[in-house]
């Protein structure tokens, strides 16, 4: 595979269209709001749905969810020993040859680190093997999404028509109709920013074809993606912006880059209801060329 060798700066602009984009659960999953009312979406929700279109692309990935797995692993320390080799040199101690080897198992690895604390196990009547913790550091960072504008969520109190179970006691009784609240927000303009650094690209080997696959997740981040909380076609990647410089460390801030991008209200728009309400103002970056692709 190609070595990376520029440094890559990327924005993508996401609207959302009545759904829950990211659920806070210490507030009821309410969907998640700053103190200054602008919606947000965690790096950490981010970064699961890429997870999710590596392991879509055939990619094989380290952190699986439940309810998307492609082994038949139920945590990710079983997942680690059934790799055999790397057991074997994390018992050996050699924590650069153990980051090295999962760094090529697992593109998510080599994309955004890992932390791996996990110790030996020992049967009864074994000494204790040891073990290794190894900290690995990703070339790729994904900053939390935050909306343009203030968003206003929806809540409202769904019921059920049937009972979970019949009371002995009484069968004909019914059960109370009440069933729980579910969120919304009815319109708002996210914006996805990250970037890519050569150096520790070169540690972890992620590679020129890497760059492609995760430019491929990001363009299709809500594909496979649909749910109660968000329906089919309510989350929408419109465009992606990305930035290849000319050098290692980057022409430019990753800053100056993202901030190349204006995002404002047309003439007469008090409260955008539609991604067409906004006007995308570019500046130029002498010297920087972006590529910009259409979201789908």
């Amino acid at each position: 595979m190609s070595t990376l060798m520029n440094k890559i700066d990327f924005l993508a602009l996401v609207s959302v269209k009545n759904a829950n984009p990211n659920g806070d659960p210490l507030s009821g999953n309410m969907p998640r709001v700053t103190y200054d009312g602008l919606g947000e979406i965690s790096d950490v929700c981010l970064k699961r749905k890429i997870r999710n279109r590596f392991m879509d692309m055939g990619e094989d990935i380290f952190i699986q969810s439940d309810d998307k797995k492609m082994d038949e692993f139920k945590s990710l320390r079983d997942r680690l020993s059934a790799q055999k080799d790397l057991v074997k040199v994390q018992k050996e101690g050699n924590k650069e040859q153990f980051a090295r080897m999962a760094c090529e198992k697992w593109l998510d690895v080599r994309s955004f680190g890992q932390v791996f604390a996990f110790t030996s196990k020992k049967k009864e009547g074994e000494k204790d093997t040891g073990g290794i913790s190894v900290g690995v550091r990703g070339p790729v960072s994904i900053q939390p999404a935050f909306s343009v504008d203030a968003v206003t969520p929806t809540s409202i109190q769904i019921t059920k028509s049937v009972n979970s179970e019949t009371d002995e006691k009484n069968p004909d009784k019914k059960s109370s109709d009440t069933m729980g609240m579910k969120h919304r927000v009815d319109f708002g303009l996210y914006v996805v920013k990250g970037s890519i650094n050569v150096q520790l690209a070169e540690r972890t080997g992620f590679s020129q074809e890497d760059a492609g696959k995760l430019k491929e997740a990001l363009r299709t981040l809500f594909v496979n993606d649909s749910s109660s909380a968000r329906p089919d076609g309510s989350m929408q990647v419109h465009t992606l912006y990305w930035w290849k410089h000319n050098c290692a460390i980057g022409q430019y801030s990753a800053a100056k880059v993202h901030g190349s991008i204006e995002i404002r209200k047309k003439d007469g728009i008090e409260e955008p209801v539609v991604f067409e309400d906004y006007e995308i103002v570019r500046k130029e970056l002498p010297g920087l060329e972006v590529e910009i692709i259409d979201g789908i």
